[in-house]
């Protein structure tokens, strides 16, 4: 089974847990409509491809073989397909109407008036028992029935990830291969941003991911050329925990960060022979996650957001698909909540 770690604790208010790659949190929209977040926040700044996935459309599958078309068409978890890119929505319909037409199919493809909030897609994945749902294409888990009242330890080990969410006298069992009983599989996490984020529903709708709360940002920097580029720039060596080695300022306004991350840029490609890491870094709930997983042993830290307290751990594997599971009670309750890493 290997040793346990601690990485922390989580507070779930609303009793709807997410589990998402933290590094995907820019793109999420909360109770309002995805429409409304600019692609620029998770990457896309050529202009046309960001109107495109503004103008995105929502479906739903209807009629009386939905389930059946939804599942064998295999596009998206569920009923719903999500964030239509303009520029895709006529191509989607031809191919669901052909493949309805192929099977013998009684379905339709019919759009959204509205786009779905990722707060109202949650709902609709914890209403349906837990499960799976897409964000742009990132893959979203959210279970409900999670207690509201107590924090909630999260563990680790070699294999995985597990929040004992009711859990026996002897906890370590949880770490070992899954109880007796019913074990249902929620889906799998996509992992890009090699961290793994465990949030309340309700307080991910407050989550600033790159706008700071403060006014104030860091700029780091790191790699072959540090040295000289200290020299060049009079910077001092950051200090703190987790921060070896790396050189920058702490706590500028916004504008002044912004300057010397440009200059530092500016400086490392006037010579290509200059190997340098530039981080800007602005004093966002990101950053302030990150901040702590630098600082930890265990490369896992928390943040209070929105009323709930926020985990983020590191995924020790790296990037890769990692399935998340749900152990249910004799009552059909979640007793834990398993996230496993790939062999």
């Amino acid at each position: 089974m290997g040793e346990i770690y601690g990485l922390g604790e989580i507070t779930c208010p609303s009793g709807e847990l997410v589990i998402v790659d933290g590094g995907h949190l820019g793109m999420w929209s909360g109770e309002g409509s995805p429409a409304l977040v600019d692609p620029g926040a998770f990457g896309i700044l050529e202009p046309a491809v960001a109107a495109d996935v503004t103008a995105a459309t929502d479906f739903v599958i209807t009629g009386p073989d939905a389930d059946t078309a939804a599942r064998s068409f295999g596009r998206q978890p569920g009923r719903t397909l999500h964030d239509i890119p303009a520029s895709g929505v006529a191509r989607l319909v031809e191919l669901f109407d052909a493949h309805c037409r192929e099977h013998g199919l009684d379905a339709a493809l019919d759009a959204c008036a509205e786009r779905v909030p990722h707060r109202e897609r949650v709902r609709r994945c914890t209403e349906r028992g837990g499960g799976c749902f897409l964000m742009h294409g990132v893959p979203v888990v959210a279970l409900g029935g999670v207690p509201r009242d107590r924090p909630l330890p999260v563990l680790a080990t070699g294999t995985g990830i597990v929040i004992p969410v009711d859990p026996p006298s002897d906890a370590h069992c949880l770490l070992g291969p899954p109880a007796a009983g019913e074990t249902v599989e929620l889906g799998e996490i996509r992992v890009d941003w090699a961290r793994l984020l465990f949030g309340d529903a309700d307080a991910l709708s407050a989550w600033r991911h790159d706008e700071p709360v403060d006014g104030l940002a860091d700029v780091a920097f790191w790699g072959a050329a540090e040295e000289a580029a200290a020299a060049e720039f009079a910077a001092p060596c950051l200090g703190g925990p987790g921060e070896d080695g790396v050189r920058g300022w702490t706590g500028l306004p916004v504008p002044e960060a912004m300057r010397l991350a440009g200059a530092l840029f500016d400086w490392k490609d006037a010579d290509p022979g200059r190997r340098l890491m530039v981080d800007f870094r602005p004093h966002s709930h990101h950053w302030q996650i990150m901040r702590a997983v630098r600082a930890s042993a265990a490369e896992a830290g928390t943040v209070e957001v929105g009323g709930a307290r926020v985990l983020c751990a590191m995924a020790g594997q790296g990037d890769g698909w990692f399935p998340v599971s749900a152990e249910l009670g004799p009552t059909g309750r979640p007793v834990a909540v398993r996230v496993a890493f790939p062999d």
